[in-house]
This record gives structure tokens, sequence and C-alpha cells, in this order.
């Protein structure tokens, strides 16, 4: 039975570097869906939308972004009213596609990421089909992106893989978060190392650009070390075009956080992260990629740079807050959970000094419950 159009769809997440792209639905939810540390698809079902609806939804944006041209054309370039009045009486759909492509708009139209967990699902032929039918309707855009799992990536031949890229995926951002055996099994990632490996070595064959995403963390305490040295081989054989960083969080709705509750996991604070952390940038070696540490939950945003010649540069900020003492330490991690640091320099600045003071006060932390402290404040960013 065909399914009806229910008007434009807007997925839950995109990466942090998609912030100024058009979110554009093909799929819905994620097709693995079993992974413990990740909640956010757990309960809804996995579909892939119609090829017609997709393309609707992107007609859709087309008039939307027609029209709010007309209003900026105006004299002094229209206002908040002429848009208040083309989403008045609006159902909720048209809503989302209004403001969707408001948002683009005011971002450059630059960008398209195609949403949900994975697109590489979905058929060669109707994948192509999105992608030319995008770029015909968008000829300014510059990239289209989206996440895909390793499991998926691999089953595609090289002759589709160069197929989707001719139509104009530039971008695909896969989340291995770890290459460790134990840790894929533990977590339940449903991928192995070698698999991981084989799909970053295709999307590169095809001159696709290639994300990869470590977690320190998802080892736990025992497997910590792996984590990080199986993480870096695996990465050293791709050699992706970026390398982000996600710390390990474990909300209390996650599957790993029963495994923390039993004592089947054990999970590590940022100090030991920070020691895995480092221990992963130290093993990457004979590649070019760039590393982004683009996310909230990581203790020091300023931990990018390309390998190799930022190699030091990148790793100075871990050697020093390693090396200070425990108090120190245990501010800046305040203070950057509490989301008043954004780098360790932060600590320097008297005012922002002040104000991490005046928290770990407040909050009454110390060495002892400083753990309880950054899983409380993690729980906002979540």
């Amino acid at each position: 039975m065909n399914e009806d159009y229910q008007g434009f769809e807007l997925g839950p997440i995109r990466p942090p570097s998609e912030a100024q792209s058009l979110m554009l639905r093909v799929t819905r939810n994620c097709p693995w869906n079993k992974c413990t540390f990740c909640g956010l698809y757990k309960g809804e079902k996995f579909s892939i939308r119609p090829v017609d609806h997709v393309i609707k939804d992107i007609n859709t944006i087309r008039h939307y972004v027609d029209e709010i041209g007309k209003i900026m054309q105006q004299p002094g370039g229209g206002g908040q009213r002429d848009l208040f009045d083309l989403q008045a009486g609006q159902p909720e759909s048209e809503q989302k596609a209004l403001h969707s492509a408001l948002n683009w708009v005011r971002g450059g139209m630059k960008s398209v990421f195609l949403q949900d967990a994975n697109s590489m699902i979905v058929k060669p032929d109707d994948l192509v089909e999105i992608l030319n039918y995008v770029r015909r309707v968008f000829p300014q855009v510059e990239r289209i992106t989206s996440y895909a799992r390793s499991h998926s990536v691999a089953r595609i031949s090289d002759e589709n893989m160069a197929r989707i890229a001719a139509a104009g995926l530039s971008r695909i951002h896969i989340g291995m978060e770890s290459a460790a055996v134990e840790v894929l099994d533990f977590v339940k990632k449903g991928v192995d190392k070698q698999t991981h490996i084989i799909a970053g070595k295709k999307v590169k064959a095809a001159g696709i650009e290639l994300s990869e995403y470590f977690m320190p963390g998802l080892g736990g305490a025992q497997f910590s070390k792996q984590n990080a040295l199986e993480s870096a081989d695996a990465i050293n054989q791709i050699n992706p075009d970026f390398i982000r960083i996600r710390t390990l969080a474990i909300p209390e709705q996650v599957e790993l956080y029963k495994d923390v509750q039993s004592g089947n996991f054990i999970r590590i604070g940022d100090l030991e992260m920070v020691e895995e952390l480092l221990l992963f940038l130290d093993n990457l070696n004979g590649i070019d990629s760039k590393v982004k540490s683009d996310h909230i939950l990581n203790l020091f945003q300023e931990v990018e740079g390309r390998l190799p010649d930022d190699r030091e540069r990148m790793t100075a900020p871990i050697r020093r807050f390693l090396a200070m003492q425990a108090e120190e330490q245990l501010l800046y991690m305040v203070g950057r959970r509490a989301g008043i640091f954004s780098r360790l320099e932060d600590l320097h600045d008297p005012e922002l000094a002040g104000l991490a003071e005046k928290t770990r006060t407040a909050h009454q932390v110390n060495l002892d419950n400083i753990e309880a402290f950054t899983a409380e404040m993690i729980k906002r960013f979540i």
C-alpha cells in the first residue's frame, strides 16, 4: 500500500558542522537502532520515505525560499509581520518548512544535509534521483552530506558509490565511535573494525569527503586503552578528511546506563578520558586528516588542526591540563561543564575563573563528587 504524503518532515538531529544546512529527511530514524550508548531513536520505527515525498519536500522549500525572497526585496527588506502572515493558518508541517527555508536562506543556502541516521541504506537509484533533483532545483548548493553506517556503505558497489558521488553527495559522516572489537561487541555496534576500514576507504575512493567520529570513554575502564589504540589504527588505514571527537555521555534513558548501574560497565571520568584522547591522538600516523572538536561534550574545544603539522599545538592543552595540580584541574572541569569555559586558556581569565569558582562553591564540587556534577551538567546538552 502506498504511503500518503503527510507534508514536509524534519528529523531530530544533524552534525554540528551542518548547522546552516537545509535538513532534508530521506529516511526516518535508524535502521540498526541497537547501539547501547544511543537512545535517540529507541522505540521509533525505521522507514525509507518514498522518493516522490522527498521531491515534494524539496519543492515546498523552493516555494518558501521564493516567497522569502519576495519579502526581502520589499522596501526595507520586509519584516517579521510579512513572515508571520506567510505562516498564518498553515499546518505544522508547512510552518516547519517555512522555518527551515528561512534558516537556510539566512545561512547562505550553500549546503544540504540528508536525514536521518543512515541515508546510504536507500537504493542507489533512488538516492541518485534525489541528489540530482536537489542540484537541479537549487543549483547554488555547494555541499550535500549525510550520516551513514559503515555496514551499509561497505555493501555498496564501487560503481554505485561513484554514481552517488557524481550526483552530488559530497560528504559522509560515519559514526565509527570505536574500532576495538571488545568495545564494538559490548555496545552492540553491529560492525567490526575491518568493515569500518572497508567503508571508509570506499568513501574516499569515490571522491567523497569523509568524517569519522571517535568516542573517548566508550571502552569504559576495562577497554580504554584498546578504544584509543584500535580506533587510531583504523583511522590510520582510512585517512579520513575529518576526525571528529565526541566524548561519551550516558543519559539514564540509554541501555548502557543499565550496564553502569549493574557494574558491567565502569565509566571513566574526565581525567581518564583526557588521557585516552591523548593516547588516540599520539597514535595517529601517516595521515593528513583534520581533527575537529566541535561538540559541547568535549572538554577541550581547541583540540583542532590538521595532521601531522598541528599535532603538537593540538595536544599542548591536553598535556598542560594533565600537568596541572588536581585542584586546578577540578576548577577547569567545573567551568567547562557549566558552560563557562570553552578552552583551557579561559582558566586564566579572572572573570571567568571567578564564575567557575562560584559555581564550584555553590554546588560544593570536590574531587570526590566531580563525576556526579559532570553527569548532571551533561544532561543539559543531550
